[in-house]
Parts: structure tokens; C-alpha cells; sequence
């Protein structure tokens, strides 16, 4: 509501805008007195440390689903094999890991009998879709430059919207690996209930952190190349082709603070029977996403006023 402010014997006070102010006190010696107060109207930023704020979501809902349509159709566009691209970059990814680690590292006697071909794709669908969520989101802004310097909308959709549109590649994928182990009999387990919440652990922690470097993206350009190569190193640091229990125990300890390690071998669990939970990599993924939650917010706030000044 806007407030005049009214002088009084203890200093200042904060009265409805609406409310007549008193010429006799609002009287400056010398100069006449307006006809009426003009109320003053203050706008201020909402503080929050929450990252996506569901009412901004909710009121700009059919900007975030074009955004993430347009995407979609975006990435595929002008392509021969089109969606198929979906599983044949993880296919052939697991190929070349199956034939370097699982054949000639000997990394297929290390699976806990689960073919290494099974094992590999079970790493490779939340990283994919987390590796692309983030390379997409810490882009996204940059990307969108246009749009952000001429409409005023809530700026998190931009990175909300790049990792969105890579739900439809992880479901396209989960199908997939759900062939593969039809094909080479292994059959499910009833942890698979865990899959949607790890799915969602992922979905926000690649939402985190592509906000985060999109955010400083605007600002430090070096993000944009030094993005592969950090997704790069990410990857051999998270149990995606080789299994936590051939990692030394001082090294295993290290390893659980990457949340992707947790979350990958969260995956196997819920999809293997021989294989179960580790609760401590669990445990620790999930503060890890939550801290990096809170970090995103706090930067992505703090900078957004700037990024149609300096996109």
C-alpha cells in the first residue's frame, strides 16, 4: 500500500496514503501549499530465497511451455534422424564404453554380473539429461538475449525452460534402457518406485546449477567455453562408467560429496535387485542439491536487475 510519511513529536511516521495530510503541518514558510499530497509509490524486489517462485511459474505458465516447446522442436530441426538423436548419442556413447572399459579394462567382471552394456546405460540416462540441462540452462540466458531486453517476465523461466525441454530426451531414454534389459533378461526390481523421486532429485539439481551459471554467464563470458570442459571432468568424476566399489575407501568418501555419484548409483539400485541404496552418497546428494539450491537463488537475484544492462 503506499505510505505518506507524517511528521510527528517522536520523528517520522507512516501513514495510509489515503488519509488527508493536515496543510498546518505539512506547511513550509514561504512557499504555498499544494492543492493535494501526491502519494509516493516505493517497488521493491520480493526476498526470497526460494529459486522458482510456483505463483511466477503458475501466472506465466504458457510462456514456460512455449519456451520449452520451442526448444524441443529447435534441436531436432532440419535433422535427418530427428528424435531419434534422443538415443542414439547415449547408444553410441555406450558402445564405445562397453568396448574400451567393459572389454578391454575388464570393468565387465566388476558389475556384480549385470552386463556392462546395461550398467553403462544406466549411468549415461541421468548424466545425459543432467549434463544437458546444465550445458542448456548455463546457456540460456545469453542465448535469449532479445527477449530478456525488451519484456519484462521472471528470468528464471529462461534456464527452467532449457532443462525441461530435456525431460522429454530422458523419457524417450528411459524406454530404451527399459529394452535393453528386456533383451538381455535381466529383469526389474521393485525399487524401481525410487526412480521418479531420483529423477526429481536430478531435474533440480541440473536446475540449480544451470541457473547458477547462467546467471554468472551473463556476466563472465568465460562460463560459455569453460562449460564443456567442466562437464567434461564432471563426468569421470561420477560412477558413470566404472562402479564406487573399485574406488579405493579414503577416495570413496571424497566421492560421495559429488551428488551425481549418489544419484548414479541411486539409479542402479533402483533398477538392479543385486544392488542396493547407499544411503550416506544418498544423503549427502541431497544436502548438496539443497545448498547449491540456496546459491543459486541468492546469486541469480542478486544479479538479475543487471542482465538486460549487460546481456
Amino acid at each position: 500500500m503506499s505510505l505518506i510519511a507524517k511528521e510527528s513529536a517522536g520523528g517520522l511516521k507512516q501513514a495510509p496514503a489515503n488519509e488527508t495530510a493536515d496543510p498546518a503541518e505539512t506547511a513550509i514558510p514561504g512557499v504555498p501549499a499544494p492543492a493535494h499530497e501526491t502519494p509516493f509509490i516505493v517497488i521493491e524486489p520480493k526476498k526470497s530465497w526460494a529459486l522458482v517462485n510456483p505463483a511466477d511459474l503458475w501466472n506465466f505458465r504458457e510462456l514456460l511451455y512455449f519456451l520449452t516447446w520451442r526448444d524441443i522442436k529447435v534441436r531436432y530441426k532440419q535433422t535427418l534422424l530427428g528424435v531419434a538423436w534422443v538415443v542414439v548419442q547415449p547408444l553410441a556413447t555406450m558402445l564405445v564404453f562397453t568396448l574400451l572399459f567393459g572389454r578391454l579394462a575388464g570393468l565387465e567382471e566388476r558389475t556384480g554380473g549385470i552386463p556392462y552394456a546395461i550398467f553403462a546405460f544406466a549411468g549415461l540416462l541421468p548424466w545425459t539429461f543432467f549434463a544437458g540441462a546444465v550445458n542448456a540452462g548455463g546457456n540460456s540466458l545469453v542465448n535469449n538475449s532479445n527477449l530478456l531486453t525488451k519484456v519484462y517476465f521472471p528470468r528464471v523461466i529462461v534456464p527452467v525452460a532449457a532443462a525441461g525441454a530435456l525431460l522429454v530426451d530422458f523419457l524417450l531414454s528411459a524406454v530404451f534402457l527399459a529394452g535393453l534389459m528386456v533383451y538381455y533378461g535381466v529383469p526389474p526390481s521393485w525399487k524401481l518406485l525410487m526412480l521418479p523421486v531420483l529423477a526429481a532429485l536430478t531435474a533440480l539439481l541440473a536446475v540449480a546449477t544451470g541457473t547458477l551459471l547462467a546467471a554468472l554467464n551473463v556476466k563472465y563470458r568465460d562460463i560459455r567455453h569453460a562449460l564443456p570442459f567442466l562437464l567434461q571432468m564432471w563426468m569421470f568424476g561420477s560412477p558413470v562408467i566404472y562402479p564406487t566399489t573399485m574406488v579405493p575407501e579414503p577416495w570413496r568418501r571424497l566421492l560421495t560429496l559429488n551428488p551425481m555419484s549418489g544419484i548414479i548409483e541411486g539409479f542402479r539400485a533402483s533398477l538392479f535387485e543385486s544392488y542396493s541404496f547407499d544411503g550416506r552418497a544418498l544423503a549427502a546428494a541431497v544436502v548438496v542439491t539443497l545448498a547449491l539450491v540456496a546459491a543459486a537463488a541468492h546469486t541469480f537475484r542478486r544479479m538479475e536487475k543487471e542482465f538486460a544492462d549487460i546481456v
